[in-house]
């Protein structure tokens, strides 16, 4: 090629990069990541460009503000719908609360723009199957309405009985709608879809994408996973739709989520986070009947409150909620997460508290689906084990529960990894559980893992060898960009 045509080349190439690192500059996000940007612009010609159109700053503001614009339509229906019905269920001020608990719920209600609520009745599940039986039975008696969404739901065996299952109750004249992530979902049939569609189940993408439509939404994805039947039952945790989940695919083994059936006030709050999504992706406002936000009923005693985060909300929602627990924590911290890359404040906040006299304990699998991201993880081994925190490797399949407990007080479970993508950038639904009991179970079945688990020490990061540790260099590098 001709001198000129070079020339040109690197004309264009340079001339946009300065354009994208002064739009960096001025953004002023974590410097970790700008450096990482900045880098890749810098030794990667057009390609780093191409991917910081897809997946950096402007995309991801650009769907905000298209979520904000939707969301101020129906926000002031759905906000009456749900105070209406919760008010009474208010714990705020509840006398069985202790101390720690009050603190970490005054900032939690200020974060999470949701209220905790008293009445609730709650069941933990660990088993695939004892989840896919329950949701099964739940989706049976549904008499009004069944509200689903999930990132993945495959059209294998696992996918299709609960399809089935969706078509048989919208021929019996219940309302089905089923939300599913486009990315996650890539790989569903859109044959599959029309058939549930023709079966009468009402079927939505969030941010759909695809080239001949110019839209590659690779971030802001639906990370979220839950079941409303008739505003009075509803599940959420980590659990997707899908055989892999049940452990019918031998690749990893079994797959071990953490995942909840809940009854009582705490579903209306779950039947906001579904009508918000499904407007956003659908079109369609169910704000204003009230037929998707019937009175709870006191069914128990346990204390939840269900927060939605993700990037059209308060910034670091669940950051600053995890930050707290670790920091106001007094004895035990027990986290267990398949995607383990904490930023440097996060990593502190759990080293602190380790040599301050907590026993904070973490649970990560031994084998993972995303290879890179268990690399990066143990890039953070050495500097946890000299400050005293215990590491465990689950090795009897893939983990996939996403848990913390605090004190055996009280706990989080939900949808969100610990890493930068759960934090900032996906939608995610965590239930915090303030309900020592409850704690007490997620504290015990963390012990239960442990004996299925190899525990990482020092000496296991010596025996590392030249090649793991290249790998895990190289996977820290890319941690911001994860």
């Amino acid at each position: 090629m001709s001198a000129a045509f070079w020339t040109i080349f690197w004309f264009v190439h340079y001339a946009t990069t300065a354009m994208v690192i002064l739009h960096i500059l001025r953004k002023r996000r974590d410097p970790r990541g700008m450096l990482a940007w900045i880098l890749a612009l810098l030794l990667l010609p057009y390609i780093s460009l191409v991917l910081y159109l897809l997946i950096g700053n402007v995309p991801i503001q650009r769907k905000v503000r298209r979520r904000h614009r939707r969301r101020r339509l129906i926000e002031p229906n759905l906000r009456r719908q749900t105070a209406e019905a919760v008010a009474s269920h208010d714990a705020r001020d509840d006398a069985a609360l202790d101390p720690a608990q009050r603190s970490i719920i005054r900032m939690a209600v200020r974060i999470g723009e949701s209220i905790v609520t008293r009445g609730n009745d709650v069941t933990i599940y660990h088993d695939a199957e004892a989840v896919f039986l329950s949701t099964s039975l739940a989706l049976e008696s549904a008499q009004s309405h069944i509200h689903m969404q999930y990132y993945i739901f495959a059209a294998d065996e696992t996918g299709r009985a609960v399809g089935d299952m969706l078509m048989k109750k919208a021929r019996e004249g219940v309302e089905v709608r089923l939300l599913l992530d486009a990315m996650g979902c890539w790989k569903l049939p859109r044959s599959y879809v029309r058939t549930l569609q023709a079966g009468g189940v009402k079927v939505a993408f969030f941010l759909p994408w695809g080239l001949t439509s110019r839209r590659l939404h690779v971030n802001c994805r639906n990370h979220r996973k839950a079941v409303i039947v008739d505003g009075r039952v509803g599940f959420c945790g980590s659990q997707n739709v899908g055989d892999e989940y049940l452990g019918r695919r031998r690749k990893f083994g079994p797959w071990r989520d953490t995942h909840l059936r809940i009854r009582g006030p705490a579903v209306t709050q779950l039947q906001e986070v579904f009508i918000e999504d499904w407007h956003f992706a659908a079109g369609e406002d169910l704000s204003a009947n009230d037929r998707y936000f019937p009175d709870p009923h006191n069914v128990g005693s346990q204390m939840v409150q269900i927060i939605a985060s993700g990037p059209d909300r308060r910034p670091d929602t669940l950051h600053q909620l995890l930050y707290a627990a670790v920091s106001d924590a007094d004895h035990h911290v027990s986290l267990i997460t398949p995607y383990f890359v904490p930023d440097r404040a996060m990593l502190l906040a759990l080293a602190s508290a380790s040599l301050r006299g907590v026993r904070v304990r973490l649970m990560l699998p031994a084998r993972s689906d995303h290879r890179i991201v268990l690399w990066a993880a143990r890039s953070f081994y050495e500097e946890l084990l000299t400050s005293g925190v215990e590491i465990y490797e689950y090795a009897d399949g893939m983990l996939h529960s996403k848990v913390v407990v605090v004190d055996r007080r009280w706990a989080m479970v939900g949808s969100a990894n610990m890493d930068e993508r759960s934090f900032r950038l996906n939608f995610e639904l965590t239930s915090v559980l303030y309900d020592a009991g409850l704690a007490q179970q997620l504290h015990a079945d963390f012990d239960a893992l442990r004996e299925r688990a190899v525990r990482v020490t020092e000496r296991t990061v010596e025996e590392w060898t030249y090649l793991q540790t290249l790998a895990i260099g190289a996977a820290r590098v890319a941690t911001p960009l994860l």
